[in-house]
């Protein structure tokens, strides 16, 4: 493999740091690679479906996808990684010969590895906790808590019934004492260890916050998965209470070089990535 071609999928992704942390990992390893962004709020002629069978017309080795496509991806591929089908939502698709399509999640291992390296398994481990987002990116988040070993994921979600469907899949794996439903998150959050934000509420183009900054205690850690940008006024808010927080600097690294890996059949270097993720995100603060 001498070029590659890979691209991500979704809306308000113009700010992504994905194009330069896979463009160094194609460089480190010889190879010419661009990443190409589709950002469906600017090509706004496109849908999903277009999409997909553009990057398969064009060659592509394969396309991450993310808001609000995670779910919804599912029904254009060929098949499906037995992760992705447990999950319900996929976040990288491969393409393979005659352009069949293959679809994988490395957001759950991107954010069980960075909770390891960041706020440490042990605060999730045999205590509740509070999610807040059940959409695709939720999804994943949900199953690595499981992985953590929480005892009880509380999850709220605008949607009460895209909650409770979360929540139903859950229990049916992992039994019904490790989830349940919340329709007062203010009120959860008092009986919870902490609080993941996997909703958009907090990124660029998408303002305020997914819960008040009153209900938030010292004793909390708080994890948010966005990371443009890198501190949201989530974690502004818990880091003024001395809250251990996790930014979505670790997540992105580490599920961008699964992916990377799904594409290309290589590893890349994992702290090169995370280098450059660090340069450009100072880059994108001081602008």
């Amino acid at each position: 493999m001498t070029r590659a071609l890979v691209g991500l999928i979704g809306a308000n992704i113009m700010q992504s740091l994905a194009p330069a942390l896979h463009e160094d990992a194609f460089a480190a390893a010889g190879i010419a690679g661009h990443y190409h962004l589709m950002d469906v709020q600017v090509l706004a002629d496109r849908r999903l479906p277009d999409l997909v069978h553009a990057v398969r017309t064009a060659g592509f080795l394969g396309t991450n996808v993310t808001h609000p496509f995670k779910e919804e991806i599912i029904a254009l591929l060929d098949e499906m990684s037995a992760e992705a089908a447990e999950i319900g939502a996929v976040n990288t698709v491969t393409i393979g010969p005659g352009g069949r399509t293959t679809g994988y999640n490395t957001d759950r291992v991107g954010f069980r590895r960075a909770f390891e390296e960041t706020i440490g398994r042990e605060s999730a481990e045999a205590k509740a906790v509070l999610l807040l987002g059940a959409g695709g990116a939720g999804r994943a988040v949900a199953v690595a808590l499981m992985d953590l070993g929480a005892a009880t994921v509380l999850i709220h979600d605008k949607d009460q019934a895209r909650a409770t469907a979360l929540c139903r899949d859950l229990a049916g794996r992992f039994g019904a004492e490790r989830c349940r439903a919340a329709i007062d998150p203010a009120r959860a959050l008092a009986a919870v260890a902490g609080l993941v934000n996997a909703t958009p509420v907090g990124m660029l183009g998408y303002p305020g916050m997914p819960m008040e900054a009153a209900r938030i205690e010292k004793t909390h850690w708080v994890a948010d998965i966005i990371y443009t940008p890198l501190e949201t006024a989530l974690i502004r808010a818990a880091q003024a209470k001395s809250c251990r927080t996790m930014t979505g600097a670790g997540m992105c690294v580490h599920q961008a070089a699964e992916s990377f890996r799904l594409f290309t059949g290589i590893t890349p270097d994992l702290e090169r990535m995370r280098s450059v993720f660090d340069a450009c995100a100072r880059r994108a603060a001081s602008t």
